[in-house]
């Protein structure tokens, strides 16, 4: 049986997300998938994601950071209110806050393990906690609040 990632879930107005969207052809297009109370999503960076040879590009890892976060916040929130991923109303989630901490350069040529769990659901917010490993190595620690998406940002689409 094929798992379902949290972002096949995203209607298009949201699947146009250059991190994340499925609609998106030139975008990362990541996926993310439960994994018991963690969420997780794998990435094998390109060649031209590089910042210097043999390092990954610090803004890539940025917005895996960034989408992997916003994917998770919405499926965290489903599933603490007992709900299917998609059912309506949507859940969909926008990030408020960034950090992203950079503790040792990560290497090329290995793929990124995101590893993430919401810290604190809590009305529209949701605070989500996750390390970025290559290999065995935590080389990135990420901190994502993520807000309910408001209505107007879907007026115009």
């Amino acid at each position: 049986m094929k798992r379902e990632a949290f972002q096949d879930f995203y209607s298009a107005p949201v699947a146009q997300c250059y991190g994340c969207g499925y609609e998106n052809p030139h975008g990362l297009q990541i996926k993310s998938y439960w994994e018991g109370e963690f969420s997780v999503c794998r990435f094998m960076p390109k060649e031209f994601h590089t910042a210097v040879p043999g390092y990954v590009y610090g803004g890539l890892i940025a917005s895996l950071v960034d989408c992997h976060g916003t994917g998770t916040a919405a499926a965290a929130a489903y599933r603490q209110a007992g709900r299917p991923m998609g059912s309506e109303p949507e859940l969909r989630y926008v990030t408020a806050s960034l950090q992203v901490d950079f503790l040792k350069p990560t290497p090329m040529g290995v793929e990124l393990l995101l590893k993430a769990q919401a810290e604190e659901i809590k009305g529209r917010k949701v605070v989500v906690t996750m390390n970025v490993f290559a290999g065995d190595d935590v080389c990135v620690k990420g901190r994502v609040v993520a807000v309910l998406a408001p209505d107007s940002m879907f007026a115009n689409v």
